[in-house]
């Protein structure tokens, strides 16, 4: 019981800082699909909501430290960021969280670009349904390939 309870609580805490922590904990701790998509979308959305009320005092202490170690405010990263941004909004922001961001990050990033909080939990719900499905059914499909046996060990 206490096992079963562990393995849950790994793949909810996992996708909740790094998404993809989520479907391969899942599939390595022997957990169902539905278990392992519930598990890792529940994270995802759990660290969204929690940032998305605390996302502005996180990015001002950010810049604030920024500024003591004299680093720029426009590196290259921010400027590719602000690029997604202006071509393809908040719908592009949802889409690369999971994959290349992490939860935490493309949530504070939307939240410092002025994106309310109601349309930041929609859009990441839709992003990480999409990206959970994919990623927990393509980790469970390639699973009992040779290369990927780590997985069942």
């Amino acid at each position: 019981m206490i096992a079963a309870f562990v393995k849950y609580i790994s793949v909810f805490l996992l996708s909740s800082v790094k998404f993809l922590g989520g479907p391969v904990a899942g599939v390595t701790m022997g957990l169902s699909f539905g278990a392992t998509l519930a598990l890792t979308v529940a994270g995802m959305m759990t660290s969204v909501f929690l940032f998305s009320v605390i996302g502005n005092a996180v990015h001002n202490r950010y810049v604030a430290r920024q500024r003591l170690k004299n680093k720029p405010m426009f590196s290259k990263k921010n400027r590719r960021i602000v690029t997604v941004w202006k071509r393809t909004g908040m719908w592009g922001i949802a889409f690369l969280t999971p994959i290349l961001l992490s939860p935490i990050v493309g949530t504070v990033l939307a939240t410092v670009l002025g994106v309310s909080q109601g349309r930041i939990l929609l859009h990441m719900l839709w992003s990480a349904v999409f990206w959970g499905f994919a990623i927990t059914l393509t980790m469970f499909e390639l699973s009992h390939l040779p290369f990927l046996q780590f997985l069942h060990k």
